[in-house]
């Protein structure tokens, strides 16, 4: 595993079910969301898997591989073995422990929403944690109860790999979140524009990425 993983301070989610309710696609955001400068994305595909869907995926691999940008998948750890993708998993889905024989030497993340799971990812073999929901979100139809700003700043210290937050944090929120001790802020819809075009999400993932950058870090260089 690498021995000194560090979370890109912006962390875009590209949720299959989000794109669609904006009738966009999900090759297009990321090529929009690399040009923009994004240091990693994560392609989320929730329902059944199709051969479109792989090929998609596929695709944005391709896409993030050549521009040195860390592409992680959802999930799937035998898909992110055959796309040499990292892996993000959640409670529900194979245990670390299995998924890193899967992917070999990959990065692999772990989501966890309360003190007992995060303790127990933190002695995982994963390369970084994340952690909510921060804030009410609608990304999920059975939402874990809220962390929230002070639920982040307490469970923070519990860890020293790199945590991600996320959960309903927007460009008015993410700077709290991150004086709070969050590494890197994980956003789904909040990447994604009223005006779902490659201009409109470039602009506004630029706008991310500055936006980040302003707010110091709090436990090291993230």
């Amino acid at each position: 595993m690498p021995v000194a993983f560090k979370l890109p301070r912006l962390y875009p989610i590209l949720d299959t079910a989000a794109l669609r309710q904006r009738d966009c696609s999900p090759i297009v955001a990321a090529e929009a969301l690399v040009a923009a400068g994004v240091r990693i994305l994560q392609y989320r595909h929730k329902d059944d898997w199709t051969q479109s869907d792989f090929d998609a995926a596929a695709q944005i691999a391709r896409l993030c591989h050549e521009a040195g940008v860390l592409f992680v998948l959802n999930d799937r750890a035998d898909f992110a073995r055959l796309l040499g993708a990292a892996l993000h998993v959640g409670q529900e889905d194979l245990p670390p422990v299995a998924a890193r024989r899967v992917i070999s030497d990959e990065v692999m993340g772990v989501s966890t929403h309360n003190r007992m799971q995060l303790t127990r990812g933190d002695a995982e073999p994963v390369e970084y944690l994340s952690l909510g929901p921060i804030f009410a979100t609608s990304s999920k139809d059975r939402p874990d109860p809220v962390v929230g700003i002070a639920g982040l700043r307490e469970l923070r210290e519990m860890t020293m790999k790199p945590l991600a937050a996320i959960g309903g944090i927007t460009m008015l929120n993410a700077a709290e979140v991150l004086a709070a001790g969050a590494d890197s802020v994980a956003v789904i819809s909040g990447i994604l524009p009223g005006k779902c075009d490659r201009k409109s999400l470039r602009r506004l993932a630029e706008e991310w990425i500055r936006l980040v950058a302003q707010v110091p870090p709090v436990h090291g260089e993230a």
